[in-house]
């Protein structure tokens, strides 16, 4: 189960698997807070003055000593670039002027997270035991439908009843219910019995490096491959044609001679295969969940 660092990881080879460009880099010799303005470097010499990317951060380095192997970064150069400045470890990596930032990387992952639903969406599941003096129940924020509705019944074998007839109110009265979403029971279901709702759920995105893909967006594992190209189509296009060579066997896809227009053709070849893989994934999903015929009354 992967985490949101490694799936960034995994597009950032692919992606540099297409370029000659492969990025300067050193490491940190000394931490530094979010506010440094003087950073210290094992290579003075992998650094000149623009940007640099040290974590998810991009910092704008005035100067460079390569004989004090420091760098001088301006007031303004912390958090460049509509990045966060944040506080780096000694041996965190350096990189002079990333030809694909970390930061975008990840947040071409979002976007495509944010891009798969309704098609693929995440599903989670909540219980709450039953009371016949209540007919609504809260569910989840960010509930978007019903999948299925079950109720444990009385006895030793403890088996789960499907709940027939429910209705869902995604828009329920923000000050009664804070989630704004519910479920109405109109089943015959045993008093003090434990209703289990699982529901469908606009995928939610990644933030912390440590953050599971499953756990936290709601996506099957299966859905992670999906992901990953749909951010590669996404960040392919910052690549200059005439930079694309054949370094690694992902590069082989390419011609020898790399022609204008190779970075919007692989683009395009990978939107190709994401759509394939979201339709695989649609149906996978369609199977699982399959549409249940209910009662609203």
């Amino acid at each position: 189960m992967s985490t949101f660092a490694e799936i960034t990881d995994d597009a950032l080879s692919f992606l540099y698997g297409f370029t000659a460009l492969q990025d300067q880099a050193t490491y940190l010799t000394a931490g530094i807070d979010d506010n440094d303005l003087t950073i210290t470097v094992a290579d003075g010499t992998a650094l000149s003055r623009g940007a640099i990317e040290i974590g998810d951060e991009t910092i704008w380095v005035d100067s460079v000593d390569s004989s004090a192997l420091t760098a001088t970064v301006p007031p303004y150069g912390r958090g460049f670039r509509g990045s966060t400045a944040a506080a780096h470890a000694s041996g965190t990596r350096v990189a002079s002027s990333p030809l694909f930032p970390r930061r975008l990387v990840k947040r071409a992952i979002n976007e495509t997270i944010r891009a798969v639903y309704p098609d693929v969406f995440g599903v989670g599941s909540t219980t709450f035991t039953f009371n016949p003096a209540v007919s609504t129940y809260a569910l989840p924020a960010g509930a978007q439908g019903i999948l299925s509705i079950t109720w444990q019944t009385i006895g030793p074998s403890g088996e789960w009843q499907p709940v027939r007839r429910y209705s869902m109110d995604n828009q329920a009265d923000p000050t009664a219910y804070p989630t704004g979403a519910t479920v109405s029971l109109f089943d015959a279901i045993v008093p003090g019995r434990t209703v289990s709702v699982t529901y469908r759920k606009i995928p939610s995105e990644l933030s912390a490096d440590g953050d599971s893909f499953t756990t936290v967006t709601g996506l099957p594992a299966s859905c992670e491959d999906l992901i990953r190209i749909g951010a590669q189509a996404r960040m392919v296009p910052l690549l200059d044609a005439t930079h694309m060579t054949g370094l690694s066997a992902e590069a082989d896809y390419a011609s020898n001679q790399n022609p204008a227009g190779s970075a919007a053709t692989l683009a395009r070849f990978l939107m190709q295969t994401f759509q394939l893989r979201l339709q695989e994934e649609t149906r996978r999903l369609q199977d699982v969940y399959p549409t249940r015929s209910y009662y609203t009354r």
